[in-house]
């Protein structure tokens, strides 16, 4: 078991290293009630950590913590680019885990800028925000991309992704987000309690990985929200897919920033609500 694992444990059952604890129950069921074993996701404060000051404590699953560090500091705008990222150091604490992150000056400088503190909440993005300005700073629009998306390939993605959902298929409480190629094959993904979180990490795995965003889509596994729209147009996605509807919020934003954005993506369904010449099969192509 790891260090944050022995950490994380506490007075309950040891926290498995894969992100999942197994905890006793009690199934009923058909009126008789048995005791059994289940397996439930983990859920810790993350601490992000910038050059010894903490920026933003998130209530996340405590894998990937480098693919998240880097993911969120990109997607929140605070590094203007890998090479501002020196290093990551995971450590765990009496009260969960703290990521430090060292980072360039120029990083620092623009974090005392946009001071956020986050009591994060896996189900919101903005929680502590200080203003209304920093709910949508500026963002600039994508590159055009006239790559097009089968929408078999889509499907194939879909069809392929559960089975990268090694802790969705033990826990059944984790988001997912996935790159997939331009075939529909799963090239990445990563998971996490929280789906802003799971998106943050597979950001991150893309830019170490140095996987070009315009290779394939992103799949997510969630509603796609504003934020998830506007993390997936910082990480230079062009196309995003969420098994779950938009919000009207969300759709503007990729209208306005040229990122193709499907909703509803179930078996060979799609609803189309941005970019929705990118989505052609090859024999409707002209």
């Amino acid at each position: 078991m790891s260090a944050i694992a022995c950490a994380l444990g506490g007075g309950s059952a040891p926290l498995d290293s894969d992100g999942a604890q197994r905890i006793e129950v009690q199934v009923r069921r058909h009126g008789t009630a048995a005791a059994a074993q289940d397996w439930v996701a983990d859920e810790v404060p993350v601490a992000l950590v910038f050059n010894g000051i903490s920026h933003a404590v998130m209530l996340a699953t405590p894998l990937d913590l480098d693919d998240f560090a880097l993911g969120f500091g990109l997607s929140e705008g605070l590094l203007a680019g890998p090479q501002e990222l020196y290093g990551v150091e995971v450590a765990p604490d009496p009260a969960g885990v703290r990521v430090e992150l060292e980072v360039s000056s120029a990083c620092f400088a623009r974090l005392k800028d946009r001071r956020r503190t986050l009591a994060g909440r896996t189900g919101c993005g903005l929680c502590g925000t200080e203003s209304l300005d920093q709910v949508e700073p500026p963002m600039a629009p994508l590159a055009p991309c006239a790559t097009p998306i089968d929408p078999a390939a889509v499907a194939a993605a879909l069809r392929a992704l559960p089975q990268a959902q090694a802790l969705q298929q033990r826990t059944g409480a984790t988001h997912a987000a996935g790159f997939c190629g331009l075939d529909g094959s799963v090239r990445l993904v990563r998971e996490d309690v929280g789906r802003h979180n799971a998106l943050d990490k597979l950001i991150g795995a893309m830019v170490s990985g140095r996987v070009d965003p315009r290779d394939g889509f992103v799949v997510i596994t969630s509603r796609a929200s504003v934020e998830m729209v506007r993390k997936a147009v910082v990480a230079g996605v062009t196309a995003l897919v969420a098994v779950s509807a938009p919000t009207a919020r969300a759709v503007h934003t990729a209208r306005a920033a040229g990122l193709a954005l499907a909703g509803f993506a179930r078996r060979d369904e799609l609803v189309l609500y941005a970019g929705d010449d990118r989505f052609i099969s090859p024999s409707s192509a002209p």
